[in-house]
C-alpha cells in the first residue's frame, strides 16, 4: 500500500430515534447503549485504533458535542476534533473534513464511519476494509461497504449490484430507499442487494473530484476557505460560511450520482442500532423473546420485548407484547415495536407541547 490511511468517525448526530436514552445535550453515540461498559464511540475508537495510526484518527461532531469527544476519547488532539457550527447532514461534514486532509495529505485515502454501529467479526472487517483500500487506491473508487442481509429489513436502504459478477468488489447498480416489507422480502430471495451500512472508503481526490461534479454548492462554498483550513482563520470562516452548505446526505449528493461507485458485500456481525428494533434484534433474549438490559426486572405473560432503564429502580411488567419499555432518570416511555419509526415525529410534537426540558 503506497498512499497513508486515515479514519474519519462521524459522531455529530443527535439520536433522535433511540429517545428518551439519546437526548439533544447526550446522543447515543457517547452512551453505552449496548451493556458492554463503553459508549459506542469508544467501541469504534478502538476498533480502527488497532490497524490505523491514532495520528490518523479524526471525528467530525456538531460543536455542541465538542467537549464530550474529548472526555471519552482523551488521547487525541485537539486538531483531531473537527467540529460542525451547525448540523448539514453527512455530504457537507465529509466535504469540510475531506479538504482538511487532503491539504496535509492529497494522496491519502479515507476511510469514513459512523460513530455508533457495532461490528462483531473485527477481523473480518480489518480484511473488508484492506480490500476496499486496494480497490480504491488502484481504480480511484468509491467504495460503500454492502451487508449481507439476514433478515427482510424494512429499516435499511438497499444497495442493489449484480449478483453473477466474480469479483469481491461489485459495481454499484442503484440505490434503493427503505422498502416496505414486501419489498424486502423480494430483495432478499434475490441475491442482489445489500443493506447500505453508511461505512465508505475512497481515497481524498476522488471524493473531493466528486463534489465538485455531482455536489459543486458545497465544494464551491468550502472551497473558498481552502486557504484558511488548518490555520487559525478556518474558525471564523467554517462558522460564518459552513452553515449555508446545502443540507443533503451523501447518498444523495454523491454515491447516487457518481458513476466509479462499488460495494463489497460482507457479513462483519455489522448492527447500525439506529432504532430500538434494531438493539432488540442485536440482544440477548429469553424464552419468551425478551431482552432485557436491565436489573431489577420482574417481567411476567410478557414476550418479544425490549426492556431497559438507566437506574436502580425495580421494573415489573405483565401482559406486554411487542413492546419498548424505556426508563431514564425522569422519563418512562412504554411504546409498540410496530411503531418505533414515529418516535422522532413524537419527539416534536412533545417539544411543541412544552416538554421540551425532557428532550
Amino acid at each position: 500500500m503506497k498512499n497513508s490511511v486515515y479514519v474519519l468517525i462521524l459522531a455529530g448526530g443527535a439520536g433522535t430515534r433511540f429517545w428518551p436514552a439519546s437526548r439533544e445535550s447526550l446522543p447515543k453515540q457517547f452512551l453505552d447503549i449496548t451493556g458492554t461498559g463503553q459508549p459506542l464511540i469508544r467501541q469504534t475508537m478502538d476498533r480502527f485504533k488497532t490497524f490505523v495510526p491514532l495520528e490518523n484518527i479524526y471525528v467530525i461532531t456538531h460543536q455542541q458535542y465538542g467537549h464530550l469527544v474529548r472526555q471519552e476519547l482523551p488521547e487525541l488532539k485537539t486538531h483531531q476534533v473537527i467540529l460542525e457550527p451547525s448540523r448539514n447532514n453527512t455530504a457537507a461534514s465529509i466535504a469540510y473534513a475531506s479538504m482538511k486532509l487532503a491539504k496535509m495529505d492529497p494522496n491519502a485515502i479515507c476511510i469514513v464511519a459512523p460513530a455508533d454501529h457495532v461490528i462483531q467479526n473485527e477481523k473480518e472487517f480489518k480484511r473488508i476494509i484492506d480490500l476496499a483500500i486496494q480497490h480504491a487506491e488502484t481504480e480511484s473508487s468509491l467504495i460503500t461497504l454492502g451487508i449481507e442481509p439476514s433478515r427482510p429489513d424494512s429499516g435499511y436502504g438497499y444497495i442493489e449490484f449484480d449478483k453473477n459478477e466474480n469479483d469481491a468488489v461489485r459495481k454499484v447498480k442503484s440505490f434503493r430507499e427503505k422498502p416496505d416489507s414486501t419489498t424486502a422480502e423480494k430483495y432478499l430471495q434475490s441475491g442482489s442487494f445489500a443493506w447500505n451500512a453508511g461505512i465508505f472508503i475512497w481515497k481524498l481526490d476522488s471524493i473531493l473530484n466528486a463534489f465538485e461534479k455531482h455536489s459543486n454548492q458545497i465544494y464551491q462554498v468550502l472551497l473558498d476557505g481552502i486557504e484558511e483550513m488548518n490555520t487559525e482563520e478556518e474558525f471564523d470562516f467554517i462558522q460564518k460560511n459552513y452553515p449555508g452548505t446545502e443540507k443533503i446526505s451523501v447518498d444523495y449528493a454523491i454515491l447516487e450520482r457518481a458513476h466509479n461507485v462499488f460495494t463489497i458485500p460482507c457479513d462483519i456481525g455489522w448492527t447500525d442500532l439506529g432504532t430500538w428494533n434494531s438493539l432488540y434484534e442485536f440482544s440477548y433474549k429469553d424464552s419468551n423473546g425478551n431482552a432485557v438490559l436491565s436489573k431489577p426486572v420482574h417481567i411476567d405473560q410478557s414476550s418479544n420485548s425490549l426492556v431497559i432503564a438507566q437506574n436502580d429502580k425495580l421494573i415489573v411488567i405483565k401482559g406486554l407484547k411487542d413492546f419498548i419499555v424505556v426508563d431514564t432518570e425522569d422519563c418512562l416511555l412504554v411504546y409498540p415495536k410496530s411503531d418505533e419509526q414515529e418516535i422522532k415525529e413524537l419527539k416534536q410534537q412533545l417539544g411543541k407541547s412544552g416538554f421540551e426540558s425532557y428532550l
